[in-house]
């Protein structure tokens, strides 16, 4: 048998092992709301290349190849145990137990490693709970999409409705259009029918009122069986907690905004500091894109390095905010053709850093350029730091972060070399450290941080309704940085 016949017997075993993965992997997030992950990555409603892709995605952060071969074994381990709700990353278990000595059969150590979650340590199932949308704008359609992929059991999170302003005719239509194929984050994963005598998009399964209003004082959440929800703001018109309150009616019980807080409302960066929302917080903020981008990883910095001052500048996407031709705009060169230029604006995530991290004494400036590209930015941090290090110090703890500690949801890590801004569309972390990119010289140090303004940052307001809805559920094994 040649080598090129060796190669591909080998790719079919393990599109086999891949294709017998996904009914355990439903199954498991259906029954028990248990989420199986491959380092931070869903293996949920995955296809068989999909699979096999984000076990290959390991030899890029790890170093090492990780094969479904590896990891089946951990995934039988756990249809044996009983697990409560939680998510459960067999990337992480195959890694450990490869650098475990004691000699324990795959059963015993994966037993262990998610006890927290098995018999009378596991969290009991909860009722879901109502989601509503407040505009549906980019945001607002790819937050939609998220709460309908993460329905799973139908014990979480529940999208119920989105209010928007009336448009005319064919209005339902065109917003289920919008919902169901997105020029930059591709087709809707599912089916989407539209009951325009009730006023309803019908998104796989779950049914979604469309309510038409122009104030919030308009709405009775209640008349539509809606109670005790959770609104989420995508417009951006209200941003202090005055205007925010308006959404509290009856039916609703909290207000996410998905754009930076002003006043006392809190800004919430989740894996920094969503540990900090006051269960009576009834308004709060899950502040910029750019915000979530730069906290996380410059929290990971100051913890191990320390943080004496530090710049970011930011390469963004242009926005609906600006003009596609020349025309008049109330902010200094945003009128200017946002496909055609390059654009020198502000950014306020320097100054939101110090809502998200108290505790860092730094000042932290920053400035923004708005370019010719739809979605994907760029933030180039540059920091002093408290003690001199060097680039393969540094760029191993961040590869270190990204897989072991409480921020490898926030922070990803890429060693491709040739990696452009498209190669981050639909990323679900906040940030992804280029390690190509990075510079260190003694104590300096340059970070450059892709993300996904838009699909990336929703990901994180998802995260933070369901830490304060009570269904963000544990994940095992237990980061160790």
């Amino acid at each position: 048998m040649t080598v090129k016949d060796d190669s591909f017997t080998n790719w079919k075993n393990r599109e086999e092992i891949a294709e017998s993965m996904i009914p355990i992997i439903g199954k498991m997030h259906r029954e028990r709301d248990v989420t199986v992950l491959i380092h931070s990555r869903s293996l949920v409603n995955k296809s068989v290349v999909s699979i096999l892709k984000t076990h290959r995605f390991a030899r890029q952060i790890v170093g090492e190849e990780l094969s479904v071969t590896e990891t089946m074994p951990f995934l039988q381990a756990l249809t044996t145990l009983d697990l409560g709700p939680s998510q459960i990353d067999i990337g992480i278990l195959a890694e450990d137990y490869r650098a475990d000595s004691r000699g324990l059969s795959v059963e015993a150590f994966t037993a262990e490693a998610v006890a927290g979650a098995t018999g009378e340590n596991k969290i009991e199932r909860r009722d879901g709970r109502d989601v509503v949308l407040y505009g549906f704008g980019r945001i607002g359609r790819l937050v939609a999409r998220l709460l309908i992929e993460k329905a799973g059991s139908g014990n979480g999170l529940r999208l119920r409705a989105i209010v928007v302003r009336g448009g005319g005719d064919q209005d339902l239509v065109k917003r289920a259009s919008l919902l169901r194929r997105d020029s930059i984050h591709g087709q809707f994963q599912g089916t989407i029918t539209v009951d325009e005598a009730n006023s309803t998009i019908v998104a796989n399964g779950n049914e979604i009122k469309v309510i038409y209003a122009n104030d919030p004082s308009e709405v009775d959440y209640t008349a539509y069986g809606i109670n005790d929800a959770i609104l989420i703001d995508n417009t951006g018109k209200w941003r202090d907690r005055e205007g925010l309150s308006k959404h509290l009616r009856p039916g609703i019980d909290k207000v996410v905004l998905t754009a930076p807080g002003k006043g006392d409302v809190p800004n919430i960066v989740h894996g920094v500091n969503h540990d900090m929302i006051k269960p009576d917080e009834q308004i709060l903020s899950c502040a910029s894109c750019t915000t979530n981008a730069i906290v996380p990883p410059l929290k990971a910095m100051d913890d191990e390095y320390g943080v004496l001052r530090g710049h970011v500048e930011t390469v963004h996407s242009f926005t609906n905010d600006q003009n596609l031709l020349d025309n008049y705009h109330k902010a200094d060169r945003r009128g200017r053709s946002a496909p055609l230029n390059m654009v020198i604006t502000e950014t306020g995530a320097a100054s939101a850093v110090a809502k998200a991290l108290p505790d860092l004494k730094a000042p932290i400036t920053g400035s923004s350029i708005r370019v010719p590209v739809p979605d994907v930015s760029i933030a180039i941090l540059s920091l002093r730091l408290g003690r001199e290090t060097s680039r393969d110090e540094v760029l191993d703890y961040l590869r270190d972060v990204s897989l072991h500690s409480p921020l490898k949801r926030q922070i990803d890590f890429t060693t491709a070399p040739d990696a452009v801004s498209m190669d981050f569309v639909g990323s679900r972390h906040a940030s992804i450290v280029d390690a190509g990119a990075t510079k260190v010289d003694g104590d300096n140090a340059i970070l450059y941080l892709w993300y996904d303004n838009e699909f990336g940052y929703s990901c994180q307001v998802i995260r933070v309704v369901q830490h304060v809805s009570g269904v963000e559920y544990p994940t095992y094994p237990v980061p160790t940085v």
